[in-house]
């Protein structure tokens, strides 16, 4: 067993509820993320996952349940918590007037960084952002990815235990968000714990140790990527198309051979295909098993 899992749980959520109206956007949610970890929260928009983060962060109480953060309680100790956390939003809040080093300076001023370790914190989140040599021009003439990067660095000027990263690189083209996980694994590799909402599967794929799949405000699975991908849908995935008729027609001879699929337009995706032994109507595409597979065998919708 690892350290991290010796360690107590960075964060720790027992039975927690929280309402809007009549809507329950998280329903009796039990998980926890351990030290040292990077952990995701995967799931589709609407499936709790914002209110999770609002809820880690003080921005919202819980109507019912136990909420822990770094061994502080919530809402009773969110001072304390919200000093050794990295909080990094899905809206752009920078100061557009403000250089790129002086939106790391006023930021670690807020957090109580010493006077006498200001500017290396500074210097370290320029190179963390990858903005050393971008460091006198205004937060305004930055591009989108410099921005979210800008923003990211800005979270962990003040060296936190724990990051909290909600949705790092939504919108974001696939160039900038391989550039951005980068900058993610490097925080891990630092020694802080990491949780970040995604729906994007390749991302929680590439940087997660462990993800809680989110649904309707609970979580209906919990592991390592691998780990879930491997029991619940298998290693290998075979995309069927026909029309409807066909579709049917493979359904059910999955179902016969024991075997599960999801439908998706004009395809049908029978998983556990490495099972398939030559029979006649299993001809098609083959492909890797991922995440959004078990989000659909646990849901039956789509990540998207």
């Amino acid at each position: 067993m690892s350290s991290s899992h010796l360690s107590p749980p960075a964060i720790l959520l027992r039975d927690v509820v929280k309402r809007f109206g009549p809507i329950t956007a998280v329903d009796h949610l039990d998980f926890e993320v351990p030290t040292g970890s990077c952990f995701g929260l995967l799931g589709p928009n609407g499936a709790g996952k914002s209110t999770m983060m609002r809820l880690l962060t003080g921005q919202g109480v819980a109507d019912s349940g136990r909420v822990e953060v770094l061994g502080h309680p919530l809402p009773a100790a969110s001072r304390a918590a919200r000093a050794a956390c990295g909080v990094v939003p899905q809206v752009d809040n920078l100061d557009d007037e403000l250089t790129v080093a002086e939106n790391l300076e006023v930021y670690a001023r807020l957090q109580r960084v010493p006077r006498t370790e200001r500017l290396a914190a500074v210097e370290h989140g320029l190179a963390l952002a990858r903005l050393t040599d971008r460091r006198d021009a205004t937060a305004a003439a930055l591009s989108g990815g410099m921005r979210r990067r800008l923003l990211i660095a800005r979270g962990l000027v003040h060296r936190p235990r724990l990051v909290l990263l909600d949705e790092p690189t939504v919108g974001l083209d696939p160039q900038i968000r391989a550039q951005l996980w980068s900058q993610i694994a490097e925080i891990r590799d630092e020694g802080a714990t990491v949780l970040m909402s995604t729906h994007y599967i390749e991302e929680a794929e590439r940087l997660c140790d462990e993800v809680a799949v989110v649904h309707a405000g609970r979580v209906v699975a919990q592991g390592g990527p691998r780990e879930l991908v491997a029991a619940l849908v298998g290693t290998e995935v075979m995309e069927i198309g026909g029309d409807a008729d066909d579709l049917r027609r493979v359904e059910r001879q999955a179902r016969e051979a024991g075997l599960g699929t999801r439908r998706s337009g004009t395809t049908v995706a029978v998983l556990g295909a490495e099972h398939l032994d030559g029979q006649a109507w299993a001809t098609g595409f083959r492909r890797p098993a991922n995440l959004e597979d078990v989000f659909v065998v646990l849901t039956g919708e789509e990540l998207g």
